[in-house]
């Protein structure tokens, strides 16, 4: 597998995005340890996590500490895996709010380093912005951790490219981390992406296939449907060869619960779309 920066890191070209192993409707652990067996045993060294990525308050780091125990058991060479995890969402009641306070973000951190077992966190992202505490405050306290030897890198999500600037101002700022897909191109229209490649920071796309059922219907899209027909390969592989080469800067982080899912999306590496099956797949527009 190919390699991609982020910081000063290479990581590979795909990564793999822990999230629906931990919240509702997730998978035996065993499944979960089968799928992550999958992710680590076929190159992939970048796997996104968060503290929230539970069932809720009670339940915060099942995610981390599944990827952590999943690492030591699985992964050929530990230190090459960078493990992505963030702050600033929880889970009351299984719902979802936010907290950008300093105190707050200094005490998940802590948390998070038990979870995963580290002295210090590979990347760590500020999960959402809180509209009730100004953006700076917030990536002050990263910048504090940092500075602490706390976190070793500093990431944002769903940032808009204004907070991407204020981030910046604070600390060196090596990925953005924000929804995009076929449903969701934001970013396209708001120059983030082409930012991000201006500034040398990792894009990683979250939701790729859309999230939920519209991930489902990625095959109802007729140039995903035509392009996927074209290569003999599923619409997922389509989706991830097309965002491999819109950016040098993206690196997509699909999750799949299934170790066979994990498979298909990492043979994605293997489609090579030509500029005209690109461009009928960038411009795709689903039904709704």
């Amino acid at each position: 597998m190919d390699h991609r920066i982020i910081g000063d890191r290479k990581v590979s070209e795909l990564g793999y995005g822990g999230m629906y192993l931990s919240v509702q409707g997730r998978p035996s652990e065993e499944q979960a340890l089968d799928a992550l067996r999958a992710v680590l045993q076929n190159g992939v060294t970048l796997i996104d996590t968060a503290d929230a990525y539970c069932f809720d308050t009670t339940d915060t780091g099942h995610n981390e500490r599944l990827i952590a125990k999943a690492i030591r058991l699985y992964a050929p060479h530990p230190a090459q895996v960078l493990v992505a995890t963030k702050g600033g969402h929880f889970r009351p009641g299984g719902s979802w709010d936010v907290n950008g306070r300093p105190d707050y973000l200094k005490s998940a951190c802590e948390a998070s380093l038990k979870a995963l077992g580290v002295d210090s966190i590979d990347l760590y992202q500020f999960h959402r912005p809180d509209p009730k505490v100004p953006y700076a405050e917030s990536i002050g306290a990263f910048a504090e951790l940092m500075a602490e030897g706390k976190v070793r890198m500093v990431g944002i999500s769903n940032a808009s490219l204004e907070q991407i600037r204020i981030a910046q101002a604070l600390i060196p700022v090596v990925s953005v981390q924000n929804e995009f897909s076929h449903w969701h191109r934001n970013d396209d229209h708001t120059g983030v992406i082409k930012y991000c490649e201006d500034e040398g920071i990792a894009y990683l796309p979250w939701s790729p296939f859309g999230g939920g059922g519209r991930a489902k219907r990625l095959g109802e899209i007729p140039a995903i449907a035509a392009v996927a027909e074209e290569h003999h390969v599923s619409p997922y592989r389509i989706v991830l060869a097309w965002l491999l080469k819109k950016s040098p800067v993206i690196i997509p982080i699909p999750c799949s619960t299934r170790s066979a899912g994990v498979l298909d999306n990492l043979a994605a590496i293997h489609v090579v779309l030509s500029d005209e099956q690109f461009a009928a797949v960038d411009s795709a527009k689903p039904a709704s």
